[in-house]
């Protein structure tokens, strides 16, 4: 059971698709949830089925909106800023299959050509950030892999490129809050 405290940021990862299975990075392409995307989504129900949110936010694209309707929020607010980072030429490929062109490429670290850089994506996720703080009580949003992981950052006052270290599963809850007036991570990647 999750206890929720005042201040809080609920992240949740959208369920499995095709290409988060297979590591193909998703940016712009719409995907169905997966059999176990959907179920993993059924699951988030009872975790945050008692928790009073303040917002609830929802990124635009189709895996993030269903994966909040199947959580039992129908109604998450569309915030294009929870979009997933923008790939460019890279939409659908993995890690591996860039780095045949571009040794030691990360999205933390390389630009992705016709995407987003850091920055921008940075500048979007604060909107984010402020705007929780700014509600009247806890936000949950639903998104993705790595807008997530700069959504923490942010909220911890990192660099955009400090995501890294916050590995995400699909499916998953986490809890940014605040301790006397620090943002921490209260808790992360749990899985329902």
């Amino acid at each position: 059971m999750i206890v929720a405290g005042e201040d809080e940021l609920w992240l949740v990862r959208h369920g499995e698709t095709a290409w988060s299975a297979s590591g193909q990075h998703t940016s712009v392409t719409e995907l169905e949830l997966t059999k176990s995307g959907v179920a993993s989504a059924h699951t988030l129900t009872s975790p945050l089925a008692d928790i009073d949110f303040g917002q609830v936010l929802a990124s635009p694209r189709k895996r993030a909106r269903v994966t909040a309707t199947l959580a039992g929020f129908p109604d998450a607010e569309v915030d294009q800023d929870l979009a997933e980072w923008a790939y460019g030429d890279y939409e659908g490929l993995t890690t591996p299959q860039i780095r045949e062109k571009v040794p030691g490429w990360t999205v933390w670290t390389h630009r992705s050509p016709g995407g987003e850089s850091a920055g921008q994506v940075g500048e979007r996720l604060d909107r984010v950030v402020a705007r929780a703080r700014a509600a009247d009580g806890k936000t949950l949003v639903f998104a993705h892999g790595h807008s997530l992981r700069v959504l923490a950052a942010r909220w911890l006052g990192l660099d955009v490129v400090d995501g890294r270290i916050f590995d995400l599963d699909t499916g998953t809850i986490s809890v940014l809050a605040f301790d006397r007036g620090t943002p921490v991570v209260k808790r992360w990647n749990l899985a329902p």
